[in-house]
C-alpha cells in the first residue's frame, strides 16, 4: 500500500509540473504563408516552434536544395553590387538568413528574404536577433516565384539555371532600372551579365559570381 500512495503521489506531482510547463508556454502567432515572420518573439534565443500555415505553399516547389552560401562568398557578392545602407536587398531562397544579415549588419542596408521551408526561416530570425538586426530584415515564408520584389535595388540568388530563368522575367518586369542583380554560380541564359568575377575560395574551390545591372528592359 506504501508503494501505491508513493506512486500516485508521485504521478500527480509530474502530472502537475507539466501542466505548469504547458500553461507557462506562451502562445506564438500562426503565420501565414507569404507574410514576414516576426524576429523578436520576446525571450525566445533559438528558432521557435511557430505555427505555420503552407496551404497557400501547397502548389510551390523549392526552386534549388538548401546549400548555405560560404561567408566569404556572400561578402563578395555585397561588395560585387556595392551595397549601402540606400539599398534593399532582397535575397530569394534565403536559408538561414546570412546574405540580408550581412547586408544589414555590414553595410546598414534593409534586407528581406525569402523561402519556403519554415524550418530556414524561423533559423533566419533567430541569427538575426543573435546579429541584432531584427530590426532591419524580415524573412518571408513563401514562394520566390510569387514574391513581390518591386522595391528592391538588390537581389541576390543562388538556385540553379532554370530557377534564374524562370524568374528573369518576373526580376525584369518589377524592378526599377539601375537595380543590381548578383547570382553565385549560374547565369540567366541569354541575359549576357555585366561583369562575371571567379575567384577561388579559401578552400581552393572555384567560385563564379554573375552580376547584372537591371537596364529597365524587360526580358522572357
Amino acid at each position: 500500500m506504501t508503494f501505491t500512495r508513493l506512486t500516485l503521489t508521485t504521478a500527480c506531482a509530474a502530472v502537475a509540473a507539466v501542466a505548469g510547463v504547458l500553461i507557462a508556454t506562451p502562445l506564438l502567432p500562426t503565420v501565414h504563408a507569404g507574410q514576414p515572420v516576426p524576429a523578436d518573439f520576446t525571450g525566445v534565443t533559438a528558432p521557435a516552434p511557430v505555427p505555420v500555415d503552407t496551404s497557400a505553399l501547397q502548389d510551390s516547389q523549392s526552386l534549388a536544395p538548401y546549400v548555405p552560401t560560404p561567408q566569404e562568398v556572400v561578402d563578395r557578392m555585397l561588395q560585387l553590387a556595392e551595397v549601402g545602407p540606400d539599398d534593399v536587398v532582397y535575397d530569394l531562397g534565403s536559408g538561414d538568413g546570412r546574405i540580408p544579415i550581412s547586408a544589414a549588419r555590414d553595410y546598414g542596408a534593409r534586407g528581406v528574404g525569402v523561402d519556403i521551408d519554415p524550418e530556414r526561416v524561423a533559423e533566419a530570425n533567430a541569427n538575426a536577433r543573435r546579429e541584432g538586426v531584427s530590426d532591419r530584415v524580415s524573412f518571408i515564408l513563401g514562394d520566390a516565384m510569387a514574391t513581390d520584389v518591386s522595391d528592391a535595388t538588390v537581389v541576390t540568388l543562388y538556385l540553379l539555371s532554370s530557377s534564374n530563368l524562370k524568374l528573369r522575367p518576373i526580376l525584369t518586369n518589377q524592378l526599377a532600372a539601375g537595380a543590381r542583380i548578383v547570382s553565385h554560380a549560374f547565369s540567366m541564359g541569354d541575359w549576357e551579365a555585366d561583369s562575371v568575377e571567379t575567384f577561388n575560395d579559401s578552400r581552393g574551390n572555384p567560385r563564379t559570381l554573375y552580376f547584372w545591372r537591371f537596364d529597365g528592359q524587360p526580358r522572357p
